[in-house]
């Protein structure tokens, strides 16, 4: 406390406080003798994005998380560079860069195409602002974006930093970074470390914390309570531990989210379950005690984790991310939801509905529940659709369906999706494995897998029951009314009267086995006759 008051006095605040002129720390270079950081992990186009720069006559450095990652003998998957060149002046520099983001202007800077393709995204130093100066709107983005619009510093009636493009000096840019492991820069041309908060010392003592106040800073942009989580659980297998000031007002400040825009969250969201440690995430979040509130699908995820078929999904996930290979969101979710989706499909089947409306109606009714207006009805609504949709047509492996289905975009993600199901048990292990052999198979061998799928169908049906219908004739008698007429041709009407005085009188009990008549072309039998057709008899 009496710190706090002598600070006040000498005009000395907290980063992320209003008050006096804030502690930007002090400047510190560490030699590669020191930090120890392997120059082959670091990415070439990287570095030469860093070079183009320095050439040009700016300062540019590595930043960021991957410099933590560096640190810890790890190699980034992405590389973010920090200058002192403005977004105009970065994109001058190179052939393909692109100006991106209001809130945050940066620029990608693309190399190679297609699939290749890499993009390094170039950040502006950025000055320390108090937040009591910025301009203040009472909406959020939506709402005050023509307002907005002229502003580079703004902030909402929450505190909430909607606009930051106000380009500053290295040790403020590295004041407002987050944690202090993320607040380093690395040259990979001296190879010299930036260090202006101690990052170095925390990334040795495993230590998450936060720069300036915590709850001030999960205040200026509440996705730093996300973003806590996330590191906290990709680093848990290393070791590291959110410092306990940090941690403190995540709880309390988690009600901040509810003011972040839903793409935004949705994000964030993804960024948890889909970095490589989504099981780690859930634990960490259970831990937190931040199992529920954050983001309702994220609550859902998070509530299911321990099912067998969404655990299997998340391990699967994470063990993809960690071979480099591509994971899509909607597979993801389409897991996470199927529960949901399954549910409402058996209930549809139960009422006696077609089997693919209503498996229709349960994926329409699913998007209104869970997802709402957050991508729920663009290209990854589809994709989750068609996974779904495709899950009964594995069942059918005769006829031209094979053919089809291995023909379809999307036909490896609803397989992966069948083949999980297969691993929990929801179906047949031997069904998986005919789509295996069929998708690599030549055609021969397909023609064969698809006799042997004929034959198992034929000995299913003989297994079955037969259920035999009793002919006509063998069918016991009508029962009879007091007045000796039988209670099927009182229902009928009169032409069942005309046939039952007609055809069955004289036969006894044993009902006669009725025949059709053709109609003559010229207008038929006679509508009086005793053999007359009902609709005829009705008719008159």
């Amino acid at each position: 406390m009496i710190k706090k008051f002598l600070d006040k006095l000498m005009g000395k605040s907290t980063p992320g406080t209003s008050g006096g002129k804030p502690h930007f720390g002090k400047r510190e270079e560490v030699p590669a003798t020191v930090h120890g950081i392997n120059p082959e992990l670091v990415d070439r186009r990287a570095a030469e994005v860093v070079a183009t720069l320095k050439q040009a006559g700016y300062e540019a450095y590595i930043v960021g998380g991957a410099v933590r990652d560096l640190l810890l003998g790890l190699r980034p998957k992405d590389f973010d560079v920090a200058t002192n060149a403005t977004p105009e002046q970065v994109k001058g520099l190179f052939r393909r860069a692109f100006i991106i983001g209001k809130r945050f202007r940066i620029v990608h800077v693309v190399h190679g195409r297609g699939r290749e393709h890499e993009v390094i995204e170039v950040s502006t130093f950025r000055a320390y602002l108090d937040n009591a100066a910025a301009g203040q709107v009472t909406g959020n983005e939506k709402t005050s974006k023509a307002q907005l619009s002229g502003m580079q510093h703004a902030v909402d009636a929450s505190g909430r930093v909607l606009r930051d493009n106000v380009w500053g000096p290295q040790d403020e840019d590295a004041t407002r970074r987050d944690f202090t492991v993320n607040a380093m820069y690395y040259d990979p041309v001296s190879q010299i470390v930036v260090d202006y908060h101690k990052g170095i010392q925390d990334a040795k003592k495993k230590t998450l914390r936060m720069i300036g106040d915590p709850a001030t800073r999960y205040r200026e942009d509440p996705v730093r309570i996300i973003r806590a989580v996330r590191f906290a659980a990709k680093l848990s297998g290393l070791g590291f531990t959110i410092d306990s000031k940090t941690a403190a007002p995540l709880v309390q400040s988690q009600a901040l989210l509810a003011d972040v825009p839903q793409s935004r969250m949705f994000d964030e969201m993804l960024k948890l379950l889909q970095t490589g440690h989504s099981l780690a995430s859930v634990e960490q979040l259970r831990k937190l005690g931040m199992a529920r509130g954050i983001y309702p699908l994220l609550d859902v995820a998070v509530e299911r984790a321990d099912t067998p078929f969404v655990k299997a999904a998340l391990i699967d996930t994470d063990r993809r991310v960690n071979e480099g290979k591509p994971v899509a969101p909607s597979f993801l979710l389409a897991c996470v939801l199927w529960e949901d989706v399954r549910s409402g499909w058996e209930l549809r089947l139960n009422q006696r509905q077609h089997p693919l409306p209503a498996l229709q109606d349960a994926i329409d009714e699913v998007f209104d529940k869970r997802i709402g207006d957050v991508s729920g009805r663009g290209k990854l609504a589809a994709d989750m659709r068609e996974i779904w949709v495709m899950q009964p047509r594995f069942e059918k492996r005769v006829g031209s369906t094979p053919f089809g289905m291995v023909m379809q975009p999307r036909f490896r993600a609803g397989f992966d999706f069948m083949r999980l199901r297969a691993d929990v048990g929801e179906v047949e292990e031997a069904l998986a494995e005919w789509w295996q052999d069929f998708q690599t198979a030549d055609d021969e061998r397909r023609e064969d897998l698809m006799d042997q799928a004929r034959e198992e169908q034929k000995a299913r049906q003989k297994a079955q029951p037969v259920v035999k219908r009793v002919p006509r004739s063998a069918a016991p008698a009508p029962a009879r009314s007091p007045d000796g007429q039988d209670d099927a041709a009182r229902s009928a009407g009169p032409a069942a009267e005309g046939d039952a005085d007609g055809e069955l009188a004289g036969q006894g009990d044993a009902p006669k086995k009725r025949r059709r008549r053709r109609r003559k072309p010229g207008g038929g039998e006679s509508a009086g006759g005793d053999n007359a057709p009902a609709s005829a008899a009705a008719g008159d």
